[in-house]
């Protein structure tokens, strides 16, 4: 199987490219491979071209979409499962790419493109009739709170929402009785108006939205009068979201089909449910590790000793070893938080740096009982590999 090109390749920008340098190189990207610019071609021609035209379809689908741009920067192909909205990134109808690359009035359906549509817009390529999309619902999109601590086991959060859904009393139909429902006579139930307009660079066919129906392709003459003819009621409702554990703040959950209804009995939205992460008192998190400063006497950093650091589930007593120096990182393993399933394995590990605390002031005894070991060999730096790597890692970070 063939590695699939990384986004940015396949449409030829850099990753700190703007939204409209996107945009131009797929246009060019689509004039050139679109199927039907190659209908004379041989096999192989046809074929190579197809491919292409997926690979910058899929790329543009994703790289103009700032939130699964977002998560393609973070993840890459390898997005988290259990309703994530990157890794597959969903579905998308190319029509719709299409016609906001060159225009509403252009027409991408039919031709033989091998399932792309037609190119009836660009002066002749394809032709024949625009398919009537199926309508969708609008997506919700809310937050969820999070702490480390439910972060770090899963949880299961409520969520209360206003959503638009089918009026039960006419069956999202929007009429009274089914009699009261006409084709309108206009677009004839397609929804489209259409315009043939021939130039010296071949037949253009443009498409409008229906001036009389608005795009249903039907006349309502008895509205209902819950809904008033739109087939929609507004209701609140509570929905239960299962959230993984080892998720990170800015991550989305897709619960497809719980958003928004579509009118005349066509497919729900979603609903995005971005994680929002409360910080830690003391844990600072980096992915899947912690870390945690803890501030220790000289006298522990001297001669040892033991303290304790807070974990995401109790806390945890460490060893302190004599003649800890300032800055010293102890590593905990296993003590991090866990990947997200899907992404990543294992669990992360807690990360201790440890701070010496040198007092200010001294008691007359204790300032000379130091006084007699100042010129102790044992107080006199004589540094060790592993202290001059320290201090070499203090001096890199001043």
């Amino acid at each position: 199987m063939t590695e699939k090109r990384d986004y940015y390749e396949v449409l030829g920008v850099p990753k700190n490219a703007s939204a409209d340098d996107i945009k131009s190189a797929f246009k060019k990207m689509a004039l050139k491979w679109h199927p039907d610019r190659w209908v004379g071609g041989t096999d192989a021609e046809k074929k190579t071209a197809e491919e292409n035209f997926k690979e910058a379809s899929e790329a543009y689908e994703v790289l103009s979409d700032p939130d699964k741009r977002a998560k393609y920067d973070q993840f890459g192909f390898n997005a988290p499962s259990g309703g994530f909205s990157s890794g597959g990134f969903g579905g998308f109808d190319i029509n719709d790419i299409l016609k906001d690359l060159f225009g509403a009035g252009f027409d991408f359906g039919g031709g033989n493109s091998g399932g792309f549509g037609g190119f009836s817009g660009f002066g002749g390529f394809g032709g024949g009739q625009r398919t009537q999309r199926v309508p969708r619902g609008r997506d919700i999109r809310t937050r969820v709170r999070l702490t480390l601590e439910e972060i770090a086991k899963g949880a299961v959060k409520e969520v209360s929402i206003d959503r638009y859904e089918q009026c039960p009393d006419c069956g999202g139909k929007g009429a009274a009785n089914a009699s009261d429902i006409q084709t309108c006579p206009v677009c004839h139930g397609t929804g489209q108006e259409q315009r043939r307009v021939r130039s010296i660079f071949g037949e253009t066919v443009t498409y409008t939205t229906c001036s009389r129906c608005g795009g249903e392709g039907k006349i309502v003459s008895n509205p209902c009068r819950s809904c008033g003819g739109t087939g929609l009621v507004r209701k609140r409702v509570t929905i239960k979201v299962n959230i993984p554990a080892g998720v990170e703040d800015g991550m989305q959950l897709t619960l497809q089909g719980q958003g928004h209804s579509a009118k005349s009995g066509g497919v729900n939205g979603d609903l995005l449910v971005v994680i929002e992460e409360i910080p830690h008192d003391s844990l600072k998190r980096d992915g899947k590790n912690l870390f945690y400063t803890k501030i220790i006497s000289v006298t522990d950093a001297i001669l040892g000793g033991e303290t304790t650091v807070p974990c995401l589930d109790d806390n945890y007593k460490i060893k302190i070893e004599p003649g800890t120096q300032s800055g010293t990182i102890v590593r905990l393993r296993g003590m991090g938080l866990p990947a997200v399933k899907g992404y990543g394995s294992g669990v992360g590990d807690l990360y201790v740096k440890y701070l010496v605390w040198l007092p200010k002031k001294l008691k007359s005894d204790e300032k000379a009982a130091l006084e007699s070991m100042r010129g102790s060999d044992s107080f006199v730096p004589n540094l060790s590999r592993e202290d001059r790597n320290l201090f070499d890692k203090m001096k890199e970070n001043f």
